[in-house]
């Protein structure tokens, strides 16, 4: 049995909108439900959940349907510019501070007898 996903109210909104965007794109392209679902190889009732923004429903039935309506390239732009992450990794990377490496009794020898 499929456990159901809980989505936090602006997941539910985030996705209504997705929803929204995906009908608009369907209709302005004159396709119907039945069109879409058969292309896109899912039922009608998996068309009409992602459509109404239902939080459990696949990303790969997401995918599918934009590729029917040609919006598959659109996933792509999806964390494509991740600012907050950048600066989270540029924080990470500054150079750690640590004492220089002892030198070995030899070296030190050899700094020792160079003439100055």
């Amino acid at each position: 049995m499929k456990k159901a996903v809980m989505a936090s109210p602006m997941a539910k909104r985030q996705l209504s909108k997705l929803g929204e965007n995906i009908k608009m794109a369907r209709l302005r392209r004159n396709l119907s439900l039945r069109a879409v679902s058969q292309r896109a190889g899912i039922s009608l009732n998996t068309v009409v959940a992602i459509e109404n923004g239902e939080s459990g429903v696949s990303i790969g039935a997401i995918l599918n349907v934009l590729h029917c309506l040609s919006l598959a390239e659109d996933i792509s732009k999806v964390a494509l510019d991740d600012v907050l992450g950048r600066k989270l990794q540029d924080l990470e990377l500054e150079p750690k501070k640590r004492a220089p490496k002892k030198i070995k009794s030899h070296e030190l020898l050899d700094l020792l007898k160079e003439p100055k």
